[in-house]
């Protein structure tokens, strides 16, 4: 027994000077390690904390639109462009706010929340958000600023929409070698969903006629 009683104080020895020597650095990985995992539960929380609210403001901002009320509208929306603005709630809210804007023949205010939505916004909501306003700004007759929101790359989703929006601007400005080269391009990249639009494109570009 004395044997292993012996053995036992070397090991605690041998600990004892090794946690002298690396104790420190020990501790203080360890409460890192602690700080990180409190810190990253903490902004989880917070995340899901912010999109539930964001949510119950985006719930008022469609009650809203279904009673037509436009100040309420509007108000919802500045909130969650204000208060929520990292949340998907804020730019699908800014989308909501301009269309019911646009209908109420509000430009001004439908061009803000889609500008708000075009750098706010991410992913798809965000190529909507641009070709609407390309859209507004071709019945605006705003040629270079339209052409400006399509030269970004959109999501593979959107390349047919974008190319059709452009081809509609470039035509608008009597740029017909343009316009056809962009309908083309839109029919290229929607070719494997025929349908109704496919056959709205094809008019276009031959309403553009044959090329010189």
């Amino acid at each position: 027994m004395a044997h292993y009683d012996l053995e036992e104080q070397e090991q605690i020895d041998t600990l004892k000077t090794w946690w002298k020597m690396y104790g420190n650095l020990v501790t203080g990985v360890v409460t890192l390690a602690c700080v990180a995992v409190i810190g990253w539960q903490g902004w989880s929380w917070y995340q899901g904390n912010q999109s539930a609210q964001a949510a119950a403001v985006y719930a008022v901002l469609e009650q809203a639109v279904a009673t037509g009320d436009a100040q309420k509208v509007k108000a919802a929306a500045g909130e969650l462009a204000e208060k929520f603005g990292r949340t998907h709630y804020a730019a699908l809210g800014a989308l909501i706010a301009a269309k019911q804007s646009f209908a109420a023949g509000d430009l001004k205010t439908t061009k803000a929340q889609l500008s708000w939505a075009v750098e706010n916004g991410k992913d798809e909501l965000r190529d909507i958000a641009r070709l609407r306003l390309a859209a507004v700004q071709l019945d605006e007759q705003a040629y270079d600023e339209a052409l400006k929101q399509l030269d970004a790359a959109p999501a593979p989703a959107f390349s047919a929409r974008f190319f059709e929006m452009k081809g509609d601007v470039l035509a608008a400005q009597g740029k017909k070698a343009e316009a056809r080269a962009a309908y083309k391009n839109a029919l290229e990249k929607s070719s494997d969903k025929p349908g109704a639009g496919n056959e709205l494109l094809q008019q276009k570009l031959d309403a553009l006629g044959e090329a010189a």
